[in-house]
């Protein structure tokens, strides 16, 4: 059955910031490594938030989605583990020795000894859509579900739905570049960091407690004005328009994945102190994961991931080291080290 399948020590089945992350530092424990994600490129979530700027990561000064997904990619390659892309994952076997192979919708198979999950919300990521009749025929001009390049709303009347992080983010990130930036919400509660909320009530016109209504064109092509409606009272207001941006979250499916046995609730699976789900050898990081102290930061998936990491070493091979050695002192990194030096 595995005939022509060669076998990896580990396999990552993500490549967001804790696949990669993972691979990087399974390399350190000098693990035979693997990352298979279902897109096409690596980054995972970052790939929705490529022009946003990223703040929170130690040691790295702000930087955009785009250049920390470079850095994260270019270091997931030191130890040159192999990258199998446009595979999404459906099949989990447990052959006889312990091992485990990975089926694809495509019908590609995968040999490991272990595997971590590092699937964010879930293999499927669908944006909530703005429920309005005929709002669908704006999404080629006007309405838009992300924002790929911020030059795209320089000078204009920006209007934002929502109330989670990416609106949060998305105000503050255009308020240089538009003309004006008003955010719209259902409630008075705003997620993402208190400073950043902080910055966007002081430079966008906020509006709580209401909802987009109805979406206004004089030409049929593109949106100009919005009503808004407020939840309460039902008082109604005109906005004037040149781009509206729905962040309404998104909806996440794990199909398949939920016949495999690991236990996922609702939206996230719960894993032990060590990151182990509930089949021995399978391991989860990042945002796929719930326990009692989880940080949901790009930082707590690094963390997350390197014990998901030790959990698989130790699971090969129970007397190996509960962790790598520090880079400092880590023989792996010899001929690296020698390579700058020269530089």
């Amino acid at each position: 059955m595995t005939e022509n399948l060669e076998l990896y020590d580990v396999t990552f089945i993500g490549g967001g910031p804790a696949g990669l992350y993972g691979a990087f530092y399974s390399g350190m424990r000098e693990m035979k490594t693997k990352i298979i994600d279902a897109q096409n490129e690596l980054g995972g979530t970052m790939l929705f938030f490529l022009d946003k700027m990223v703040w929170d990561v130690g040691a790295i000064p702000a930087l955009t989605g785009r250049e920390l997904t470079d850095q994260l990619v270019r270091q997931a390659r030191t130890f040159d583990p192999a990258i199998a892309l446009s595979q999404e994952i459906v099949g989990l076997e447990r052959l006889d020795d312990g091992t485990f192979i990975l089926t694809s919708t495509a019908g590609d198979r995968h040999w490991t000894k272990t595997v971590i999950m590092a699937i964010g919300y879930g293999g499927l990521r669908k944006v909530r859509k703005l429920e309005i009749e005929g709002a669908v025929r704006y999404e080629s001009s006007n309405l838009y579900y992300t924002v790929e390049n911020l030059e795209d709303f320089r000078g204009k009347r920006v209007v934002i739905s929502g109330g989670g992080d990416s609106a949060v983010d998305w105000a503050n990130e255009l308020e240089p570049f538009a003309a004006s930036v008003t955010v719209v919400n259902r409630t008075d509660k705003f997620k993402g960091l208190e400073r950043s909320v902080s910055r966007m009530k002081a430079s966008a016109a906020v509006r709580t407690h209401y909802q987009i209504e109805m979406l206004h064109s004089e030409d049929g092509q593109a949106i100009d004005k919005v009503t808004i409606c407020h939840v309460e009272t039902g008082q109604r207001e005109q906005l004037d328009t040149d781009a509206l941006i729905v962040s309404h979250g998104a909806t996440y499916e794990y199909g398949k994945l939920r016949d495999w046995g690991l236990g996922i609730g609702k939206d996230i699976l719960a894993v032990t102190d060590k990151m182990e789900s509930q089949i021995p050898g399978i391991s989860a990081a990042g945002d796929f994961v719930s326990y009692g102290s989880k940080v949901k930061l790009i930082t707590g998936a690094f963390n997350d991931v390197v014990l998901a990491v030790n959990s698989a070493k130790q699971y090969i091979d129970p007397h190996a080291a509960k962790m790598a050695r520090i880079s400092t002192e880590n023989a792996r990194f010899d001929e690296l080290n020698k390579q700058f030096v020269n530089n």
